[in-house]
C-alpha cells in the first residue's frame, strides 16, 4: 500500500483504486482533490494500484508511482501521470522517467527501480487485495468497507464518500 496523502493517523481512510493510464481515473482526480480540500487531515486518501490489462503501461506506471512515494512525491507524480494518460499509452517508460525529472525526482533511481522490480510486490499486493474486495475496474473507492465503483460514472460518488466520512467523523 502506498503512503497516504495526509497524516497517517487520519480517522477516515479512502482507498482509491486507480490505474494510472486510465482516463476515468483522470476524471476522478477532481473528486479526490475536492475531498482533500474539504476534509484536510481528517481524511486519508490512499492510492491503491489496480493496473488494467488493457493499459499496456499501467503496471510500470504503478511501480514508478511507488518509487515516487519512496522519494516523497507519490500523489504529485500520480496526478502528473494521469494528466498525460494518452501520452503514456504512446511513450511508455520514457514518459515515466520524464515526469520524474519534471518533478525534480531522481529519474536514474526510477529507472533502476523499474529494472530491479523493487516495487513489484507492492503493486501485486494491491492488485490481489483489490480482487479480494471485488474491484473490477477503475476508479473504485473503498470507504469503511463499502466499495464504490466509479468506472462507469463518477456521478454521486463524491457525495456518497462525504456521507460515509461525515458519519464516521461524527462517531
Amino acid at each position: 500500500m502506498s503512503d497516504s496523502s495526509t497524516a497517517p493517523a487520519s480517522p477516515v481512510v479512502v482507498e482509491a483504486w486507480f490505474d494510472l493510464q486510465c482516463p476515468d481515473c483522470l476524471r476522478a482526480l477532481g473528486d479526490v482533490r475536492a475531498l482533500r480540500e474539504k476534509y484536510g487531515d481528517r481524511l486519508d486518501v490512499q492510492l491503491r494500484h489496480f493496473p488494467l490489462a488493457k493499459h499496456k503501461h499501467a503496471y510500470a506506471a504503478a511501480q514508478a508511482a511507488e518509487e515516487a512515494f519512496a522519494q516523497g512525491s507519490g500523489w504529485p507524480y500520480a496526478e502528473a501521470l494521469l494528466a498525460r494518460t494518452a501520452e503514456l499509452g504512446e511513450r511508455g517508460e520514457q514518459l515515466l522517467l520524464e515526469v520524474a525529472t519534471e518533478l525534480g525526482l531522481d529519474a536514474e533511481e526510477f529507472d533502476t527501480a523499474l529494472i530491479d522490480g523493487r516495487h513489484l510486490l507492492t503493486v501485486d499486493a494491491d492488485e490481489a487485495e483489490g480482487k479480494a474486495v471485488k474491484v473490477t475496474g477503475t476508479p473504485t473507492y473503498v470507504v469503511d468497507g463499502e466499495r464504490l465503483d466509479g468506472g462507469q460514472s463518477q456521478d454521486g460518488l463524491r457525495a456518497r464518500i462525504e456521507e460515509i466520512a461525515d458519519r464516521l467523523l461524527r462517531g
